[in-house]
């Protein structure tokens, strides 16, 4: 939808194709019995993000959608009853850390501080850049190797704190982009200082408000939208576009003519943006033929993300003591983390989970008197040989349970509706390849030039937005994505200028 609007504030004639029958994605909506569950992002940061896309057509976001500040932004909760309420005040998050080990003040400056080098280093100056060209990767290089980018989340933040707790805390933000704590790239450790310069929000009427508002801008602007609409291929022309033969040139591509749909329908079109799972696009929209970078061998050598399970459900009562985020963090760490992500994965038996609780901030997402939520647990994608099938109820169980023995009490005698989501349906619904949670993991190889282009180094026209794609996975990372676009669709406008 980013995507979209600012093709369209370029002046392009715009389509907008979704395969499900409603707009936004994993950001749809599922309602149930006078509930509103959002599908997917429930982390709203970096709303700027969001407000440029209405500036682009002298709108406001906040004449549209009222966005409430959320706080804490997560609480970590522990086995042993302890809990950690993460924000974005400096001051008092300091006062916490000293509190729950004295010794670990002097280290939480310490990473406060390369928090804000390495978002002004890797996601101002690199991140808002796109990759295609390798010099700017080897322009890029130094400055992140320096930052501590070879080392994982895990290294940076035990390199400042010595409390394990602490450590598991200020670590866990990968796992919000899909990403191993102990494989990602330090690089991801900007996401602190990103979420504690901007905050985390939470719009009235839930995700689906601002879905809602963005299509509704999309309308009045002229871009046409399809919903309930497949895209079987994009369409490419039948030989390589000519350049002329001069000695160390590019060798000719092939250039995009439009999409076809599932049910055999044509759309012409010399631009195509996907934002279909990066991997995806590749092995199931483009010919073999077409492809010479990203082959079906190198992208079976991609290491994937997690995926999720995601259960959602309504209780007939409120739990006021439930903030709007939580996350319940087991007794294994580093253990269940390379059990999830391995390839030869098996079902978490103690699984961490992140509880979210949208009626804490906006009790109209449930009927009055109940609360809305969902409940996420990492699991293996489907590299691993699950049967979802079977494994679903075995985990909606677990998680129940867990949930009814240290956060919600008397929980399930209080559900009223219930259903989940398991990397099955991420593959099914979504087009996820393995139903992969975050599309591929945010490792240091699997990053910025490493990461797939925004413009596709495969055929001419088709450019590529959405979490495979650089900078990376997360609200921020994916409109992010949207506006590398727009700047290549600019350049691609100056060259053609005569």
């Amino acid at each position: 939808m980013a995507a979209a609007l600012r093709a369209r504030a370029l002046g392009h004639e715009v389509t907008l194709v979704e395969r499900l029958d409603q707009l936004g994605g994993r950001g749809r909506v599922f309602e149930r019995e006078g509930f509103r569950f959002d599908a997917g992002p429930t982390v709203i940061t970096a709303p700027f993000l969001l407000e440029e896309l209405f500036a682009l057509f002298g709108e406001r976001l906040q004449d549209k959608v009222e966005l409430r500040a959320v706080s804490p932004f997560y609480r970590m909760s522990f086995p042993d009853g302890r809990h950690f309420d993460y924000d974005g005040d400096a001051e008092a998050m300091r006062a916490r850390v000293v509190a729950w080990s004295p010794g670990d003040g002097p280290g939480y400056d310490r990473l406060l501080a390369h928090a804000g080098r390495l978002y002004k280093i890797g996601y101002e100056r690199y991140g808002a850049q796109p990759f295609h060209r390798l010099s700017t990767m080897l322009k890029s290089f130094p400055a992140i190797l320096r930052l501590g980018g070879h080392r994982s989340v895990a290294a940076v933040v035990a390199s400042a704190l010595r409390d394990p707790a602490l450590r598991r805390i200020f670590a866990v933000q990968p796992l919000l982009v899909g990403g191993h704590p102990f494989h990602t790239s330090g690089i991801y450790a900007l996401i602190q200082h990103l979420e504690r310069r901007f905050g985390v929000w939470f719009p009235v009427g839930g995700t689906a408000a601002l879905v809602a508002a963005l299509g509704e801008l999309m309308q009045r602007h002229g871009i046409t939208i399809m919903t309930g609409a497949d895209v079987a291929r994009i369409t490419i022309s039948d030989a390589p576009r000519h350049r002329p033969t001069r000695r160390l040139q590019r060798p000719a591509r092939r250039a995009v003519t439009g999409i076809e749909l599932s049910d055999g329908r044509r759309l012409a079109a010399d631009i195509v943006i996907a934002n279909a799972d990066a991997p995806a696009i590749y092995a199931e929209l483009l010919p073999k033929l077409a492809r010479k970078v990203w082959t079906d061998r190198r992208l079976a050598r991609l290491h994937y993300s997690m995926g999720l399970f995601v259960l959602y459900f309504g209780t007939n009562r409120r739990f006021p003591g439930t903030v709007h985020h939580t996350i319940l963090l087991g007794t294994r760490w580093k253990s269940l983390l390379d059990e999830v992500f391995g390839r030869e994965a098996r079902l978490p038996e103690d699984a961490s989970v992140y509880l979210h609780r949208p009626s804490a901030t906006d009790p109209t997402i449930a009927p009055p008197g109940c609360d809305a939520f969902y409940v996420l647990a990492p699991v293996p994608n489907l590299q691993a040989p699950i049967d979802w099938a079977k494994a679903a109820p075995v985990m909606r169980d677990r998680v129940l349970q867990l949930l009814s023995e240290r956060e919600l009490p008397g929980l399930q005698s209080s559900i009223t509706t219930s259903f989940w989501m398991t990397p099955q349906d991420f593959a099914t619904d979504y087009r996820s390849m393995h139903g992969s949670g975050f599309s591929i993991a945010p490792r240091l190889m699997q990053s910025a030039w490493f990461r797939f282009h925004n413009r596709s180094e495969e055929v001419d026209g088709l450019y590529l937005v959405g979490a495979g794609t650089h900078p990376g996975a997360g609200l921020p990372g994916v409109l992010t994505s949207a506006k590398l676009v727009e700047g290549l669709l600019r350049e691609k406008q100056r060259v053609s200028q005569p």
